[in-house]
């Protein structure tokens, strides 16, 4: 049985959802496809990172917001969080599901190098970025569904860095606006683009076209990889990270459509067209069983699969089709989000 300290307390969960209702709408729309026990900690886990990109970036913290974020980050995996809900939250679900200091904090080092500024010149640079910005949530939601195995910690990681990769496909102009480039200085040289000429003078061009394809391919060849781990999920979440993968990656999609021009406009998924990935979900979540399961991790993650490594208490198995109810509230959710959506201004959708 878990202990009294590795419950997330009603209000601190409650103030957390309310982070999450403010925040991200597709984290969101994404929590309601999972069963309560993992939404509930995920909601926890969401909430520590807004906090932490709040701190550095959104109110210019800077490297200084990290030294408070790892001070932090140490009570709460002592057991000894400090007074506010998102750490309390976080230090209760780090006792209850084994989360290792390493998997947070690999999340503050990527937020460190970008409040460093940090450049990236290959691709291996950049995943070594995404990994942990974004890797390290993969893992850790891995280890709060149960499954603890190295190969689905690896393939949960890699959904991560797909996703980041999708990110910044998609955000390239408002990345270039706020001073900032992710796309790798290599790939941009090769297309003929001066990386700092264009940063200051940021626009849509042909040759920049390219290089967001290139970046979108290498996304998808992540993608492919992290449905190999579906199998290795407790069933009930199963369907709910199929239906994430696809809505996610139609960003890209969505970015082919307009000429991969993530400068002039900003890729937005359709509540309507989310309803219908929805509706794919289970049939990728069946046809991943078949999927072969690459032995190695991608080598950005490795030490994010290393520090998960450590045993984790099996669950009890529960049927793919309790996945139903939630995909009638995520249908009404995405269909309220469509109408929403077509009165606002498209930047204002965050992922």
């Amino acid at each position: 049985m878990p202990t009294p300290s590795s419950e997330i307390a009603p209000a601190d969960l409650a103030a957390c959802r309310a982070m999450l209702a403010s925040g991200s709408r597709s984290f969101r729309a994404a929590s309601l496809l999972l069963p309560a026990r993992v939404a509930r900690p995920a909601a926890a886990l969401y909430a520590f990172c807004r906090v932490a990109d709040d701190l550095i970036d959104r109110d210019g913290g800077g490297m200084r917001a990290v030294r408070v974020l790892e001070r932090r980050l140490d009570a709460i995996c002592a057991g000894r969080p400090g007074p506010w809900p998102a750490d309390r939250a976080l230090a209760a679900v780090v006792a209850r599901h084994g989360i290792p200091r390493a998997l947070p904090a690999a999340l503050l080092e990527g937020l460190a190098w970008d409040a460093q500024g940090r450049n990236y010149v290959t691709l291996a640079d950049l995943e070594d970025y995404a990994a942990r910005v974004a890797g390290s949530i993969g893992a850790m939601m891995a280890l709060l569904m149960g499954a603890a195995s190295p190969v689905a910690v690896a393939r949960a990681a890699d959904l991560g860095v797909a996703m980041q990769l999708t990110n910044i496909a998609r955000d390239v102009g408002e990345d270039a606006r706020a001073g900032r480039l992710y796309l790798p200085s290599d790939w941009l040289l090769d297309a003929g683009i001066a990386p700092e000429a264009w940063l200051a003078a940021p626009r849509f061009t042909p040759a920049l076209a390219v290089v967001v394809a290139r970046l979108l391919r290498a996304a998808d060849a992540h993608y492919r990889r992290a449905e190999a781990g579906i199998p290795l999920l407790p069933a009930d979440c199963r369907p709910g990270i199929a239906a994430a993968r696809l809505i996610y990656a139609e960003i890209g999609r969505v970015l082919e459509r307009q000429g991969h021009d993530s400068v002039s406009a900003r890729a937005v998924v359709g509540g309507r067209r989310k309803v219908a990935l929805l509706a794919g979900a289970p049939l990728l979540a069946w046809r991943a069983t078949s999927a072969p399961q690459p032995a190695a991790p991608l080598a950005a993650n490795r030490f994010l699969v290393d520090a998960a490594a450590a045993a984790q208490r099996p669950r009890p198995a529960v049927p793919w089709w309790a996945f139903g109810d939630r995909v009638v509230w995520a249908a009404e959710l995405f269909s309220r989000l469509d109408e929403r959506e077509r009165r606002r201004v498209p930047a204002s959708d965050r992922a």
